[in-house]
């Protein structure tokens, strides 16, 4: 079947829609007509050439999507044509030693670890441009029309919930609220940092609001994005400067500098927070963050860090009980948490319209791009007829 699909065909080019031939859904497998795609920091990194599970493109990238069951492989019972689902970005297969021991964030089956690198267990492509096989950003590929996923990705949710909306679930809100719940296990009355206020930063806010957290202190480099933290629960807000590593148009140059973060930190909790959260994956800024937690704390690395790139921590912050954590997608398991995350957003306990600054059609993917790159939205979300 043929469809439109937002093609990287070269690395740090701007995506070109193109007519995709995407295969039937073979055994195990569902094909989604996509209604809506955020566009996420790892799909950037993607673009760049910066993730390391990005090869050679062509590649369609997109991963945090919502749509309807168009049609099942053999073998699938879970969902059926018409359904309305999630695409999480994993899919566990319930039965490797990491699934067993209940760990499904680290299912180590093959067509989550093929899905990973954007095939089938076979090496196959489930997509082909002009004849040549193209591979799916973790198996996903959702700036397309369509996608084939793996069953165990396909999340049923009401047919009257909006999809434009709850597509976002799927991995920005599961990745930050995840973090403090699965991760970190943020306990009520504790005290929370986070660094860089983007879209999955702002959802480390509102899980830290939900778990209860009584002080909740938001950093970044950008005035707009702490205004942001402060409407999703931030308590505290600190102006950063810009590093050497990262840079920004809409910082001030007068801010204090990142290594400064622990003092900034301690004039608001005495001897430092009991949780950091570093979001950006800059290796400088996360032990800027470890450095702000007070002894018996703990630090989550939610950003993706760059490869090869040391983390430099002062031996004595470490032997000081504080803990540094890192964490893939907040470690979520997409059948617990997805369901409870839309439950929370039905109840208005979990502010998902907030976040989206913007909807665009497909043809104008690289305007989302750009917008993300400049910080001058949350979520722009790639909506389809």
């Amino acid at each position: 079947m043929l469809m439109r699909a937002a093609v990287l065909t070269d690395f740090k080019a701007p995506m070109e829609i193109l007519e995709v031939e995407i295969a039937e859904p073979g055994p195990g497998e569902v094909r989604v007509k996509i209604a809506a795609s955020g566009v996420c920091g790892s799909d950037l990194k993607a673009i760049d050439g910066k993730s390391p599970v990005v090869r050679q493109p062509p590649y369609v990238l997109g991963h945090e999507s919502a749509g309807v069951v168009e049609s099942v492989g053999p073998g699938v019972t879970t969902v059926r044509p018409g359904d309305h689902v999630i695409v999480a970005m994993n899919g566990p297969c319930g039965r490797c030693r990491n699934c067993g021991r209940g760990n499904p964030h680290l299912c180590a089956g093959p067509a989550r670890l093929a899905a990973i690198m954007g095939t089938r267990p076979d090496g196959s492509t489930r997509l082909t441009v002009n004849g040549t096989p193209t591979r799916t950003f973790i198996g996903i590929g959702s700036f397309a029309e369509y996608v084939v996923v793996n069953e165990p990705m396909c999340v049923k949710i009401a047919k009257n919930a909006p999809m434009d909306v709850l597509c976002l679930l799927a991995c920005g809100v599961v990745t930050g609220v995840g973090a403090v719940l699965n991760v970190a296990r943020v306990e009520p009355g504790s005290t929370v940092l986070v660094v860089g206020c983007g879209g999955v930063g702002l959802n480390v806010i509102q899980g830290a609001v939900l778990a209860g957290a009584t002080t909740i202190i938001a950093a970044d480099i950008a005035t707009a994005k702490l205004r942001l933290a402060e409407n999703f629960g931030a308590t505290h807000t600190l102006l950063i400067g810009t590093t050497t590593e990262q840079i920004d148009v809409e910082a001030t140059p007068t801010a204090p500098s990142i290594e400064d973060l622990a003092a900034q930190v301690g004039s608001i909790v005495r001897g430092g927070v009991d949780y950091a959260f570093d979001v950006t994956g800059v290796p400088g800024v996360l032990a800027a963050a470890f450095a702000a937690t007070q002894p018996g704390g703990g630090t989550v690395m939610v950003g993706s860090p760059p490869q090869g790139r040391p983390i430099t921590i002062e031996p004595g912050q470490l032997f000081a009980s504080r803990r540094l954590m890192g964490t893939q997608g907040g470690d979520a398991a997409p059948l617990r948490d997805l369901p409870m995350l839309v439950d929370q957003y039905l109840l208005g306990r979990l502010d998902l319209d907030g976040l989206i600054s913007e909807r665009l059609p497909l043809e104008r993917i690289n305007e989302a791009v750009d917008h993300i790159r400049r910080g001058t939205v949350a979520r722009s979300v790639i909506v389809f007829d």
